[in-house]
Formats: structure tokens, C-alpha cells, sequence
């Protein structure tokens, strides 16, 4: 069963052991390079994604992040940084905790009523994951270090 928790230091030492492909680390970070930026930013808050309560995936939720040029709304969250672990990728991990995921925001973010996300347009099955887990694209783009990225949206409301 997949559970999303908020990180907690004994979830560290797990974490620290993800690989992930270089084709993949094009698009996202390793956790342990992602938690650094967590201890920099208080807006940044790390989330672990835990089967049988053992870590197998992470991701951020940045509030007030640079993608309040792309929306109005103040109570919009910005997913960032997924990744499973890839000795536990096509298990359907990441897809479980995205639908996870608005309980788990209604549950510690009761007023955020958005969620966002950028992902790379060659970027597939990431695109896929995203649609499938309920995720819109409203036609926003941007370029990012790797080439254009689509911004998508959740609506909470």
C-alpha cells in the first residue's frame, strides 16, 4: 500500500541510497539534492512516498515559487522534483501517490486550492503519468534548462 508522509530525518538514510537514470536525472534531482534545497527555502516542503512504510519515492511542494507568474491564485502549490526510486519504477508507485496527493494537500495545505507542475515536452511518460492522475495543460509554456516545458494544473476546488 502507497502512503504519502511528510519527511522525517529517519527517512534520510533511504533516500540517500535512490539512483535514478541519467535520462531521467535530465528532468528531476535525486531526493538527497532536493532536501538541500528544502533546509535553504522554508516555502519548500519535502514529501515521501512510502510502500509498506519503507521509502520508494519523493517529491516537493513549493508554495510562493516562481510559478506565480503563470497563475493569480495565492493558493497554489507547485509539485516538484518526483522521483521513484528505479529499482521501484513501473510498479505504478508515482501514479498511486499523485491521486494520493490532493488528500494529502487538503489534509496539511487547507487553503491551497491549485496544483501545479512543470514537466519537459520530451518528456513522455511523465506527461502521461500526470494526464492520467487528473493534471490539465491550459496551453502554458516556458523553456527550461532542457528545452520547452508544458505547466499543468490540478483544481482542489
Amino acid at each position: 500500500m502507497i502512503q504519502l508522509s511528510t519527511y522525517k530525518s529517519e527517512h534520510k538514510r533511504l533516500l540517500s541510497t535512490f539512483s535514478l537514470p541519467h535520462d531521467q536525472l535530465q528532468y528531476t534531482q535525486l531526493p538527497q539534492d532536493a532536501l538541500h534545497k528544502c533546509t535553504e527555502d522554508p516555502n519548500r516542503h519535502p514529501v515521501v512516498i512510502l510502500h509498506a512504510e519503507r521509502p520508494v519515492g519523493f517529491f516537493i511542494l513549493h508554495h510562493r515559487s516562481e510559478l506565480t507568474d503563470f497563475t493569480k491564485k495565492e493558493t497554489s502549490l507547485l509539485i516538484r522534483s518526483l522521483s521513484v526510486n528505479h529499482s521501484e519504477q513501473g510498479k505504478g508507485i508515482a501514479l498511486q501517490a499523485m491521486r494520493l496527493l490532493p488528500n494529502y494537500v487538503r489534509l496539511h495545505f487547507p487553503l491551497v486550492t491549485e496544483l501545479m507542475l512543470v514537466v519537459n515536452e520530451k518528456n513522455i511518460a511523465a506527461q502521461a503519468l500526470y494526464h492520467k492522475a487528473g493534471y490539465l495543460d491550459h496551453g502554458i509554456r516556458r523553456e527550461g534548462p532542457v528545452g520547452p516545458q508544458k505547466i499543468l494544473h490540478y483544481n482542489m476546488l
